[in-house]
């Protein structure tokens, strides 16, 4: 069965990167309520995000598309978007599909985030 939860920030105080943690698996099942969520927290300007995949165990072209769409998001909105990813794993996926260049990888939680409030991906939409 898939599922995929996450957890972020609440308000994030200014010049505070938003942190969403993404657990499971990230494919065409979860993708809309994921993507869904993170349009919520792209939708002002400026928005910094990170995502920490590093629970993630798969991701499909569906999870692939959501991270291409919040990278485009974030970017319009003149804001910044990281990937946390440990591993080889996203790395991989990446290289593999095309997209290596297009994301800023971080090998672990950048030392200003703060602690993060849980909610499911496919689920409550404050956060």
């Amino acid at each position: 069965m898939s599922e995929t939860t996450s957890r972020s920030t609440p308000r994030p105080a200014t010049g505070a990167a938003r942190v969403v943690t993404v657990r499971g698996e990230m494919d065409l099942l979860t993708a809309p309520a994921l993507r869904d969520r993170l349009d919520l927290l792209t939708a002002g300007p400026c928005p910094d995000l990170v995502l920490d995949l590093r629970a993630v165990s798969f991701i499909d072209c569906a999870g692939l598309g959501v991270l291409c769409r919040v990278r485009n998001r974030v970017l319009a909105r003149r804001g910044r978007l990281r990937l946390v990813g440990g591993g080889t794993f996203l790395r991989r996926l990446f290289r593999n599909t095309g997209v290596a260049g297009a994301f800023e990888v971080l090998p672990g939680l950048p030392a200003s985030t703060a602690d993060t409030v849980s909610a499911r991906a496919a689920g409550e939409a404050g956060g």
